[in-house]
């Protein structure tokens, strides 16, 4: 590990093995993985094994026995072991994970002809429509009966076939009209083991509503069949290429709108996507697209995994977005939620839990398949009809409405089964191999990620994982779990600490960079300073923090800021830059939070009076000429302009030559460009001299203290740099050449070098 002196810095620390091969993680936030109670220990035969050859054998859906063993694969030696020689020490886990992999894929192609093949589920189960027919499957072997029910056929039960492996079938129509409209009420009744009836959604449904004015209403599933005439046709392809380094803007489109309401899809896609693309973003997260009827969860209690959120619109009306998005250059991740499901049984998947055994469930059985603080299910993602449902939901929203990748949400919580909770990740490897380690989840991971990879060459994965675990984003054909970038969860939670417990003259420089750049080598991390989580109620914003209660009065543009606005505004553009600079290759941010958002996010609830004056964008405020949230909203357009323009976030070429703590500078290289960051609350550095790597003539492309920016113009735009030639062993701060710059307080100032 690379070290830092606290009392002041010089000498390079390489970004591109950040500070070294190990990342320390953190105690993961109970609001993001509670604990649960655990009676009994799964996965016991998933540490390491015993012997490297037979560990065990289960018999597949043909009859034939698949044997586990902990050999490498063909090549002999898993490439992970050659990018980070540490994991050397846990080769039998790897490896038997690995193989695991191989075994459950080889069984789905010997059964399915291909892992595409085996995710077309939706395909199949459902509601599938063809020559007029309407041939409905759904997967409950528990039930003695299965019944299907809705307004077409006045709710009077039709009884479903069994078939083989727990599957029930009805096909109904002979004519070339469908005999179910478009539109229709549906639901299943099911006779569980004890005999009684119970009535629920379908749980391959695409579509559920329920009253837009009842709170707390059980939902309707709905057969979605449009003439052609109503669906909605793609005009727009997939950006291609992918971006070289994605900047994310994080969205919830239900609170997109100006008004106290839930916005739409299409209100979404022509009023709010224009802005984002004005911002120089290159990507959406939507959040919340699955339906989830408590509308307060955020989207993460998802109730019906392939319907869309109806709140917001139909499934034609999410097209429209995004097509729209794409029409733009944008790429379109989804916030996907595999990590649990709701515990509703009215209207979600647990209903279809009667208590049988694990084989014939969605869920894990007893407490082993319950999320004691998050109240909700927990997947048994060893099931075969299982990965079948998960992984062809993941491959529905790529093929049906064409999104270009996902956020997994909650991967923590799948890696491991204490979920996280308690658990304070100090780095050391066997945390992340051993008894606690998912071996199900993550083989589920893998696959999904290589069907991610498979089915769009420019699919994008992203694992919200605050353990570090090594290999999450190393390819699966390496023996990785195939992700494409990794959240950086601890930076945010290190830049609260920071505001609320330090005065400005206790940052520590060197702090900021070991944070900053503790990522794993030759995996990628998406980084931000602050996201949702951050914006919900019971938290606060940077912003809000920084400023307080002087955001209702201090924000006119028209008078001298007060003190504690200054200090904001200048502390807002700063955080966001060098969290930008050197905190990954990617980089996120919520909506709003461009241009301090004042405030907190409140869901409507019983709590507030059922209000949704928390649910919503305040964009007047950015709009408005007046006011000085039009100052941060510029210069966050002006950074990611500068990045789409020299692609810094994704260059190999990246260091860090100076923290100095005494005068509470930061100067770091990215790309071609040099970032100079001053920290100190009230010293100007005239003449301040700099490392830098390339020798000739710079010119200054971004300044944070500018006029345009809500800064004081102190830095003079047209002046030239010039190099000096450091001679001296080592240089100056480990770099060959130097010049000098002036650097206001709280600024950062982006110099590249000009070619003559």
């Amino acid at each position: 590990r690379a070290e830092l002196a606290m009392e002041g810095f010089a000498g390079i620390v390489d970004l591109r093995r950040g500070l070294g091969q190990r990342q320390v993680g953190s105690a993961v936030h109970a609001s993001r993985a509670p604990p649960r109670r655990r009676t009994r220990t799964r996965g016991a035969d998933l540490c390491k094994p015993k012997s490297k050859g037979y560990l065990g054998a289960r018999e597949n859906r043909r009859g034939r026995m698949l044997r586990f063993c902990a050999t490498p694969p063909e090549s002999g030696r898993l490439k992970v072991y050659d990018v980070d020689p540490m994991l050397n020490e846990f080769r039998d886990h790897l490896d038997y994970r690995y193989r695991r992999y191989r075994e459950q894929l080889d069984a789905i192609v010997e059964a399915e002809g291909s892992l595409e093949n085996f995710a077309c589920g939706y395909d199949r189960m459902g509601f599938c429509v063809e020559d007029g027919k309407v041939v409905y499957r759904e997967w409950a072997p528990a039930a003695q009966q299965v019944q299907l029910i809705g307004d077409f056929n006045d709710w009077k039960g039709w009884a479903l076939e069994r078939e083989a492996f727990g599957t029930w079938k009805l096909v109904l129509g002979e004519e070339s009209e469908c005999p179910v409209p478009h539109g229709s009420r549906v639901k299943v009744r099911l006779q569980t083991p004890h005999g009684n009836w119970v009535d629920r959604i379908p749980a391959w449904i695409t579509y559920a509503t329920v009253d837009a004015n009842s709170f707390g209403a059980a939902y309707d599933g709905v057969f979605w069949n449009p003439p052609e005439s109503e669906r909605h046709v793609f005009r727009n392809q997939r950006p291609s290429p992918a971006p070289n380094a994605l900047r994310i803007y994080e969205c919830h489109v239900g609170m997109s709108g100006q008004e106290p309401k839930v916005s739409t899809y299409r209100e979404f896609a022509d009023e709010v996507l224009p802005r984002i693309k004005a911002c120089n973003y290159n990507a959406i997260q939507l959040m919340a697209v699955q339906e989830h009827s408590y509308y307060a969860s955020f989207g993460y209690h998802v109730t019906n995994a392939f319907a869309v959120s109806s709140r917001s619109g139909s499934p034609e009306d999410l097209k429209y977005l995004v097509d729209a998005a794409h029409g733009m250059g944008m790429v379109v991740i989804m916030d996907l939620v595999h990590s649990h499901a709701s515990n509703n049984a009215s209207d979600g998947l647990n209903g279809y839990d009667f208590g049988q055994k694990e084989e014939d469930s969605y869920f894990l059985s007893g407490d082993a398949g319950y999320h004691q603080q998050w109240d909700s299910r927990l997947f048994n993602y060893r099931n075969w009809e299982v990965l079948r449902y998960l992984l062809s939901n993941v491959k529905w929203w790529l093929q049906e409405y064409h999104f270009d990748g996902f956020r997994f949400d909650g991967v923590t919580s799948m890696l491991y089964h204490h979920h996280g909770i308690n658990t304070a990740f100090t780095g050391s490897y066997s945390e992340y191999f051993g008894l606690s380690t998912n071996v199900d989840a993550v083989v589920y991971l893998m696959l999904a990620n290589q069907l991610i990879h498979s089915c769009t060459k420019q699919g994008v994965s992203i694992a919200e994982d605050v353990s570090g675990m090594p290999t999450l984003c190393r390819p699966v054909s390496e023996g990785g779990v195939g992700f494409d970038y990794r959240l950086a969860m601890g930076v945010p939670d290190r830049w609260i600490e920071i505001i609320k417990h330090l005065p400005d003259e206790e940052w520590s420089m060197g702090d900021l960079v070991s944070t900053l750049c503790n990522r794993r080598y030759t995996e990628k991390t998406i980084a931000y300073s602050e996201s949702h989580d951050q914006s919900i109620v019971g938290d606060q914003t940077i912003a809000f923090r920084l400023m307080g209660a002087e955001m209702y009065t201090g924000m006119s543009a028209l008078e001298e800021a007060p003190q504690a606005v200054a200090r904001g505004m200048a502390l807002c553009k700063v955080i966001r830059a060098v969290t930008m600079a050197i905190g990954g290759e990617g980089w996120l941010n919520f909506m709003g939070n461009e241009f301090g958002h004042p405030e907190w996010i409140d869901f409507p609830r019983e709590g507030n009076g059922w209000s949704y004056d928390k649910c919503r964008r305040r964009w007047d405020l950015a709009d408005s000429p007046h006011l000085r949230y039009k100052f941060l909203l510029s210069f966050d357009a002006a950074l990611e302009g500068l990045e789409e323009e020299h692609q810094f976030l994704c260059s190999p070429h990246q260091l860090v030559s100076e923290a100095n703590e005494a005068k509470k500078t930061i100067v770091a290289e990215r790309g071609a460009l040099v970032f100079v960051f001053n920290f100190h609350h009230s010293e100007a550095y005239e003449g301040y001299k700099i490392g830098v790597g390339m020798p000739g003539k710079y010119a200054l492309v971004l300044d944070s203290d500018a006029g345009v920016f809500g800064g004081q113009g102190r830095v003079y735009h047209d002046a030239e740099y010039f190099t000096t030639p450091e001679d001296g062993e080592g240089g100056f701060n480990g770099r060959p050449c130097s010049m000098q710059v002036f650097t206001p307080p709280r600024t950062v100032l982006v110099f590249r070098r000009v070619d003559e």
